[in-house]
């Protein structure tokens, strides 16, 4: 738990909330700090900075849950970020009414702010390519370590980046599930991968013969490179970074910039935009949806479905350039 919200849970109902959140709901970490996050932002809106635990809950009433939703699009938040927000504060009250520390829930009713809709941005499958071969063509162009140890880590760093951006495009999966991954989770024989998504909910992802080649080639490189340097014992994740602790989901994003700017594609796109791609050429090749729903690790459809109309807009753009009367 952040230093920002430690001092939150002083507060009786956000302690009670937060074994709710951790026994009933078996939330993630992640979700756990977003809710208290948004929880310590509500409070200090209504009783000031310097107010401290105890909070008295009940005397949020519907227009301070208005004004504080109001405060931050004023600050140009995201109608996202807004909604996300309003769901937090509207499932904590709606605990506490259960609980009956307060009568009324002030977020009840209020509308979530409209999203705009914008179609996920993916990469061709020419585009995808150049990407995955981009570590391989960056370390040709790169001299050679003459130190053994620096040499060491050039040869297992290689691998690693080939084998993770393999199993972005082959997996679908999300960066926090690749970071989190561990050797137990992979069965290179049968040639899948355990995933562990939102909620803790595990699902399991085929893995293409270039990911497993390359996954396989990963560790190998990576157990070599850890007896080479004294390391010795079980390796933390699959995916480790110089120290021989797992990478971040921040690293990989750096990674994934560095090798799109060295293809010369856009480095405003992200390892997300691997999973929007796989996806989308999944549906486009005849995948059917509940399939793909399955592989991303998607709750519901509905969130799946936004893929079908990026391969209808695609559809779209080849029939327009190419129909001579589109």
């Amino acid at each position: 738990m952040s230093a920002q919200v430690d001092w939150l849970v002083e507060d009786p109902c956000v302690s009670h909330f937060l074994q709710y959140l951790e026994g009933e709901k078996n939330a993630s970490r992640h979700t756990i700090s977003s809710y208290l996050l948004d929880i310590r932002q509500f409070a200090l809106h209504i009783w000031g900075d310097d107010a401290k635990p105890p909070f008295r809950w009940a005397e949020a009433d519907r227009f301070a849950g208005r004004k504080f939703l109001v405060y931050f699009q004023k600050l140009g938040s995201s109608p996202a970020t807004t909604g996300r927000k309003l769901s937090s504060l509207r499932t904590f009250y709606k605990f506490l009414v259960r609980e009956e520390y307060v009568r009324i829930n002030p977020f009840r009713g209020l509308l979530l702010p409209k999203k705009a809709k914008r179609l996920p941005t993916i990469l061709s499958i020419a585009e995808v390519t150049r990407l995955l071969e981009a570590p391989r063509m960056m370390a040709g162009e790169m001299k050679k370590e003459k130190d053994a140890a620096k040499r060491a880590w050039q040869t297992h760093a290689l691998s690693r980046d080939v084998a993770l951006l393999e199993v972005l495009y082959s997996t679908g999966m999300r960066v926090s599930e690749l970071t989190g991954l561990r050797d137990s989770d992979i069965d290179l024989l049968s040639g899948v991968v355990k995933v562990r998504g939102k909620g803790k909910k595990e699902r399991l992802c085929p893995l293409g013969g270039p990911a497993s080649r390359a996954l396989q080639k990963a560790i190998e490189e990576r157990d070599a490179y850890r007896v080479a340097n004294g390391r010795g014992g079980r390796a933390e994740g699959v995916f480790l970074n110089h120290k021989g602790g797992r990478l971040t989901t921040r690293s990989v994003e750096r990674l994934t910039k560095k090798y799109l700017s060295f293809s010369g594609l856009n480095t405003e796109w992200s390892p997300h935009t691997l999973r929007h791609s796989f996806a989308t050429h999944m549906l486009d090749a005849g995948a059917d949806l509940r399939s793909v729903q399955e592989l991303l690790g998607h709750a519901s459809l509905s969130t799946t479905q936004i893929y079908t109309h990026v391969s209808i807009e695609r559809l779209k753009e080849v029939y327009e350039a190419a129909h001579p009367r589109a």
